[in-house]
């Protein structure tokens, strides 16, 4: 924004400081001058007396008041325009003193506003209110720089990932056209299936862009309804794989979006049931409530999974690289919508391998206002 040029704050800083001294220094004269006169007799009158009190008589020998005003007059202008020079000698130094944190910070920003933010204002000493407002800066930019790092490495994924069925579909089409007597139908279903699939990632993408915009309506969701009805979506599925969904829990009633939170339960679910064991596997659905907020948690049997595996399921595109895969194993994205949806309704996910192999998911969201919480 184009403004018009003024006064800096240093000189503004000064000045204020400067007009201080001078206003204490006039009035402590001007005191000195008023009590110093009340006691001095007005002529040349050497026999002139004042009362200092009702019924005391004080004989004046001293000097007069036009003496003293011929006397003090100058020494006081002097007084005064030492007092000007040194408030404004003294508040230039002292502001630019106060302000040097203040041009770091001003420095760390048009940094910023040029597209670094690696660079951190690292003030030193101890906390006031300019440390509290670099902290606050050093924090902003970490974020900033955390966000774009994470968005480019998103857009890049999913360049890469919706890069993919459309090469397919390229070569599909270009091998029908060099080869007239190949089967349309097989070529049909095979484009079908690349085409689903694209669909799939470009709705998670919406999905995941919705969540983290967070502009949604907000109202009461009951959490163990919607691991109910996130069982009962995937149960199809649950049957085909051979999986076992169990649900159990109280009421834990939480606020947000209806739409938004029921898409997250039903990506839990199906995470669960696609990386499990085939034939034989195990889902667990639990709803809780706690002093803390409500609680969904979704434990399921599969293979056995490292720490350092485990805390990247929740990134964009990333999949365990132990985990069984298959025709429904998705887009990977279905944990990232997880952690974006939790976290544009002020919760948190955890995610925690378990011993005997498999994963346990918990989504912990604030309680609505009128839950009742019982400590575990």
């Amino acid at each position: 924004m184009d403004r018009a040029p003024g006064w800096s704050i240093r000189l503004k800083l000064t000045l204020s400081y400067a007009g201080l001294v001078m206003l204490a220094g006039s009035l402590l004269i001007a005191v000195a001058w008023v009590f110093a006169l009340r006691w001095l007799p007005k002529h040349d009158d050497p026999n002139a007396v004042i009362r200092a009190h009702p019924g005391s008589i004080v004989v004046m020998t001293g000097p007069t008041r036009s003496q003293l005003m011929t006397g003090f007059a100058p020494a006081a202008a002097v007084a005064l325009v030492f007092l000007l020079l040194l408030g404004l000698i003294g508040g230039w130094l002292l502001a630019g003193r106060m302000l040097a944190p203040l041009t770091r910070i001003t420095d760390a920003a048009r940094r910023a506003t040029s597209g670094s933010l690696s660079h951190r204002v690292s003030l030193e000493g101890k906390q006031d209110e300019f440390r509290d407002l670099a902290d606050s800066f050093d924090a902003m930019l970490a974020r900033l720089e955390s966000h774009v790092a994470e968005q480019q490495r998103f857009a890049a994924n999913a360049s890469h990932e919706l890069r993919t069925p459309l090469a397919i579909t390229q070569t599909l089409l270009d091998a029908a056209r060099n080869d007239e007597g190949r089967d349309t139908v097989q070529l049909i279903d095979r484009l079908r299936v690349v085409n689903t699939r694209a669909i799939d990632l470009t709705e998670a993408l919406l999905m995941l862009s919705r969540a983290n915009q967070g502009t949604f309506q907000r109202g009461e969701v009951d959490l163990s309804l919607v691991a109910e009805e996130a069982a009962e979506i995937m149960l199809p599925l649950a049957e085909k794989k051979g999986v076992l969904v169990e649900t159990a829990g109280e009421m834990a009633t939480a606020v947000g979006s209806q739409a938004l939170l029921q898409q997250l339960g039903t990506n839990l679910v199906h995470n669960a049931i696609v990386h499990n064991l085939p034939g034989r596997g195990r889902v667990w659905v639990r709803t809780a409530v706690s002093p803390e907020g409500v609680e969904l948690s979704v434990e399921n049997t599969g293979e056995v999974l490292t720490a350092e595996s485990v805390s990247t399921l929740t990134e964009p595109f990333q999949r365990g690289t132990e985990r069984i895969y298959g025709d429904q194993a998705g887009v990977g994205l279905g944990l990232a919508i997880v952690k974006s949806i939790a976290v544009a309704h002020g919760g948190s996910v955890a995610l925690t391998p378990r011993t005997a192999g498999g994963l346990c998911v918990t989504v912990r969201l604030p309680a609505a206002p009128h839950a009742v919480l019982v400590p575990h």
